[in-house]
């Protein structure tokens, strides 16, 4: 196949040819480079490669062009190829207009000149590349899924793949049924791998199996079990394997947990263009594997023990993980909806979280999406690139109560969604699938017809496996460090350390924390911190 093309753009021949030649230097053997001089110059190539269908991966331009703004057209490529990524260049007195882009256009990144290839160029470009192949569907995908819409199994497998990296093709029921012998309705979904098998109706653990995600644990003790693949989780995953701890992570869905289906997270230190929750998993995960972290991927625990100065995890499948310390970071659920219609039309048009795997079903649609913090309003933004009309409804006075007020912003501009607050959901209504739901706002009862509703309220913390070996409050959160005393069972002369729980060299980090901060950014924070607070307590047992 053609290779990819990289777009350069400047009006200054001396810069467009450093460009070009930095470029060619480092990416001509697997890309295709192009440049041009003008808007206009760069629109007629723009033009032709999309007449000859040609992929371009990259487009970088300088801030001022002879005949148009270099924002314009960065949004006309946009346009013209919306899978690819952007990055404007400006002059270092100018770098507030680069950074302005990334909002005006959603640029994916800005460079300043002058730059030095291996210091400033390379490093974007490189990352804005890895992103664009994460992206992108492979021409030979690994997988096919023959399913129905609505059918809840369907979405399961759909949001499964999706969630954990594995690029595939839905293909709809009816066609199933003409494509494959002897198919019937009840052996949907079907899973066609790319030996030719065909898997009806797979369980999880069958597609993790046949799809090559690994299980099994390859070692009998460890420095340091993680349970729960989350920011805060991934954070320990990198901190722990980086510094020499032999360590493992188990993580029942996908890495990434709650925080990985978020359609973009904005307020991240160190990305001021933004980055999808997937692409955030996608780099830490091969960043914790790079150290030596090794993943386990479905795999769930359901008990933890005390082995004299050791911490035993049991597993769903029966292996018993060993290691001197164990991290809780099992992350959050978000609450269930609970009003008459839901259980019987869940996943049939009522999902909770984003599910971006339905996003393009949503297609000229009318979508709901139910909450009011950051979750649900980058989910809005996220459906209105695809549906006819977004809905927001939202419990509180204002978006102010819980959302960043970027997000209140960006939401405000688009006038196909529509906010409806001091709202609250009644009734959702359907036969085979959701059709509308009953609402109540101000005291006014009122039906919303659409196609899919999206929910994005409360925390529930995924602690119930835990039993009494580690000490709970009321909701599940788990107690830790100074709240220890005075709420839990504490019998060793020292005090519980930061993070550390009842049970003395087992910690937890993120969102499952009694009294920590639903953040990104926070639950990193604790994850790192939490692998300090590990190697203290291994200086401990090893005195």
């Amino acid at each position: 196949m053609a290779k990819p093309f990289l777009v350069a753009v400047d009006e200054e021949e001396s810069v467009l040819n450093a460009l070009r030649q930095d470029l060619e230097s480092r990416y001509r053997d697997e890309w295709q480079i192009a440049a041009a001089s003008t808007g206009m110059e760069a629109q007629s190539l723009h033009s032709r490669l999309e007449a000859e269908g040609e992929e371009v991966a990259l487009v970088l331009v300088d801030e001022r062009l002879p005949d148009m703004p270099g924002v314009e057209l960065l949004r006309a490529a946009k346009e013209r190829f919306p899978d690819a990524k952007t990055s404007l260049i400006a002059a270092y007195s100018r770098e507030d207009l680069a950074i302005d882009a990334i909002s005006s256009v959603d640029a994916d990144g800005y460079l300043v000149k002058p730059w030095n290839a291996e210091e400033n160029l390379y490093p974007l470009v490189d990352d804005l590349l890895e992103s664009w192949k994460a992206d992108r569907l492979p021409s030979d995908l690994p997988a096919r899924i023959y399913g129905a819409r609505w059918d809840p199994r369907t979405h399961e497998l759909k949001n499964f793949l999706a969630r954990n990296g594995i690029p595939y093709e839905w293909i709809d029921a009816e066609e199933a049924q003409q494509k494959v012998e002897g198919c019937r309705y009840e052996d949907l979904p079907l899973l066609e791998l790319p030996d030719g098998r065909v898997l009806p109706s797979p369980s999880q653990d069958q597609v993790a199996q046949d799809l090559g995600l690994k299980t099994q644990a390859v070692q009998s003790f460890y420095d340091l079990i993680i349970v729960g693949g989350g920011p805060a989780g991934l954070a320990a995953a990198v901190y722990g394997a980086s510094e020499g701890l032999s360590t493992v992570l188990v993580e029942r869905e996908a890495p990434g947990g709650q925080a990985g289906m978020s359609s973009k997270i904005e307020n991240y230190l160190g990305f001021p263009s933004g980055l999808s929750g997937a692409d955030l998993a996608r780099r830490a995960t091969a960043q914790a594997k790079k150290f030596g972290t090794e993943f386990l991927v479905p795999q769930e625990a359901v008990g933890i023990e005390p082995r004299g100065p050791y911490r035993e995890v049991l597993l769903k499948d029966g292996q018993r993980l060993r290691g001197h310390s164990v991290m809780l970071a099992l992350g959050v659920n978000y609450r269930r909806l609970e009003v008459p219609g839901e259980a019987r039309l869940f996943n049939k048009g009522v999902y909770y979280g984003a599910a971006l795997s339905e996003a393009v079903s949503c297609a000229e649609e009318h979508v709901l999406v139910v909450g009011g913090a950051n979750s649900a309003g980058q989910a809005a933004l996220h459906f209105a690139k695809h549906a006819g009309k977004v809905t927001m409804l939202v419990r509180e006075e204002s978006l102010d109560v819980a959302m960043s007020q970027y997000l209140i912003d960006q939401i405000a501009e688009i006038p196909i969604i529509e906010t409806l607050c001091r709202c609250e959901v009644k009734e959702v209504c359907g036969e085979d699938k959701l059709e509308s739901v009953r609402v109540v706002r101000d005291g006014v009862p009122d039906w919303i017809r659409a196609s899919a509703m999206f929910i994005f309220i409360g925390a529930e913390p995924r602690t119930d496996w835990l039993g009494k070996a580690v000490c709970r409050d009321g909701q599940g959160f788990i107690y830790s460090g100074r709240d220890i005393p005075g709420h839990c069972d504490w019998r060793l002369e020292r005090a519980p350390m930061m993070l550390e729980t009842s049970m003395p060299g087992v910690f937890v980090a993120g969102d499952v924390r009694f009294g920590s901060v639903k953040r990104v950014a926070n639950s990193v924070g604790e994850g790192s911190i939490a692998v300090h607070m590990v190697h203290e307590y291994l200086q401990q047992v090893r005195a």
